[in-house]
């Protein structure tokens, strides 16, 4: 009967994940960021390609599939000086475009495996957008994987993770062209080697390659590792493993920063004051007032308009403050993972001011999927001693 019960649900998910997989392909948003992997794609693939034919290349795929690509937005109000109309100016100036992918050239590892799809034959459009579609599959089965493990039921595992897979920020991340459906699979993958299988050495090899496909993802792997150091003794880990894990770490950001052609204070400043058609060349320098007014009028909005100060209130209503009082251990591990996904977040938006959901969808997840935990371990916790 348990055998039975275990064919239906994975028929289901598999059937599930079909029908989902079907409608991200069929239904892909264009966003902006999507020319410049598409030019990275080529330039991977034809080094010599003149930037002018890189950019009529991309430039005409994208024209027949989203008419409106390049038109001047004039129904929105500017983030920064200028941005309405960048993007019109980078599809009419090849130079211009040349410079605008370097600042996308720091997700190597997304790149490569766009590249990939590439040389198989994918259109250059297509290919950017594969590797986010089967990311969501595979980030699903790790739900489904994790949920399995703590809940030991197939059935409840498999609603939560229907249900998850309806989430509006993850399907929205899985329509775009982005690094960050690929980072959040890797995210969860790291978590899932490093507290559920305690096999640290697979978790440095998913979170260097997370790190490889966003770079600051590094500040919470940081987090992380003070973390399992603490509580090593509960984890079974040695210091010395979560040294080197850290060095690891430590490394791949180093080796992204050595090769990365664009400062930090250019980037900012290009992002959020006013948008300069060569970034590079000739860079605004940066300026202190520009950086604290952009700070104080995002800071309200961007939290508010983010799932962080919802989840703060679940953490609140689920964490055991008896346990925490009594400085449990169990209770005290997950207060510290929930403070380091917290103060990354607020080191990420002091260095890049935008919560934008797709790029937090990892850690909601995270925080969700541990909370489900949490939740079960506390209620086996007062069953026992009941």
């Amino acid at each position: 009967m348990l055998i039975k019960s275990k064919n239906i649900v994975k028929f289901i998910l598999t059937l599930h994940l079909c029908i989902m997989s079907y409608y991200l392909y069929t239904h892909p948003y264009y966003n902006a960021d999507i020319e410049a992997y598409m030019g990275l794609v080529y330039k991977a693939r034809y080094p010599d390609m003149k930037i002018e034919d890189i950019h009529k290349k991309v430039y005409d795929e994208l024209k027949r599939k989203k008419p409106e690509t390049g038109q001047v937005n004039v129904g929105r109000q500017e983030d920064a000086a200028g941005d309405n109309s960048y993007y019109h100016i980078l599809s009419e100036n090849p130079k211009a475009y040349e410079e605008e992918l370097q600042f996308f050239s720091v997700k190597p590892f997304y790149n490569f495996i766009n590249s990939l799809f590439f040389r198989i034959g994918f259109e250059a459009s297509a290919a950017t957008f594969l590797i986010t579609i089967i990311s969501y599959i595979l980030t699903l089965i790790l739900i489904f994987i994790f949920l399995l493990n703590v809940l030991k039921n197939h059935y409840l595992s498999l609603l939560f993770t229907v249900a998850l897979s309806l989430f509006k920020p993850l399907l929205d991340t899985s329509r775009h062209a982005t690094p960050d459906g690929l980072s959040t699979f890797l995210l969860l993958l790291t978590f899932y080697y490093a507290v559920m299988k305690r096999n640290l050495f697979a978790a440095a090899i998913s979170g260097m390659l997370c790190i490889l496909t966003r770079p600051e993802y590094f500040i919470f792997y940081s987090f992380l590792m003070a973390l399992l150091f603490l509580f090593r003794k509960d984890f079974g880990f040695r210091s010395r493993e979560i040294a080197f894990t850290f060095i690891y770490f430590a490394l791949t950001f180093g080796l992204i920063q050595y090769f990365n052609r664009i400062p930090w204070p250019v980037l900012f400043m290009n992002q959020f004051t006013q948008v300069q058609i060569y970034p590079i060349s000739a860079p605004d320098p940066f300026s202190f007032h520009d950086y604290l007014s952009c700070i104080k009028g995002k800071l309200l909005i961007e939290f508010n308009s983010s799932y962080f100060p919802l989840l703060l209130i679940f953490i609140v209503m689920i964490l055991d403050h008896k346990a925490l009082m009594k400085r449990s251990r169990y209770s005290l591990a997950y207060a510290g993972l929930y403070a380091a996904i917290y103060i990354t977040v607020i080191l990420r938006f002091f260095m890049f001011p935008t919560l934008v959901n797709r790029m937090m969808v990892g850690f909601y997840l995270l925080i969700i999927l541990s909370l489900i935990a949490y939740q079960h371990k506390k209620r086996k916790i007062m069953e026992k001693t009941a």
